[in-house]
Formats: C-alpha cells, structure tokens, sequence
C-alpha cells in the first residue's frame, strides 16, 4: 500500500520499515535515507514503524530498500 502526498514542500511517502526497535535504529535509518539525492526530511519512529520522507520527486523504491538495508533494518513496503 503506499502513501503518497505531493505538497507544497515535495512528495512525502510514508514507509513501513521492520527491526526498527530503539533511538539509534531511528538515527541509523534516518541517516541513510538522508543520504539519497532528492531528500530533504526524513522522521522515523521506531514505536510504529514508520518513516515518513520528505523529497523533491517520487524515490526509487530499490534506493529506499538499499538504504534501509544499509541501517540493519528491512523496508517492509509503503504505509
């Protein structure tokens, strides 16, 4: 399922991402994200499982895997 909002700032898209248990799985998830041209927000909350994106056009999803992948957590899909 994927939620996707084009707003005034950027497309934000809302992902659901498993092993994210605690502040640090939050930063490292964050971080990476960050790290992907386009990025201008990334929010992650370990508590729901969600990171909601903030960018300058749709990602690729594959990016978003690999990012993820990357913090030690999987991308279980859009929210």
């Amino acid at each position: 399922m994927t939620t996707e909002t084009n707003s005034g700032t950027g497309v934000i898209t809302v992902y659901k991402v498993s092993g994210m248990t605690c502040g640090h799985c939050e930063s490292a998830v964050s971080q990476e994200i960050s790290a992907l041209n386009g990025v201008t927000a990334v929010a992650a909350v370990a508590e729901t499982g969600e990171v909601t994106v903030t960018s300058a056009a749709v990602l690729d999803e594959d990016a978003v895997r690999a990012a993820v992948d990357e913090a030690g957590c999987e991308l279980a899909g859009r929210a």
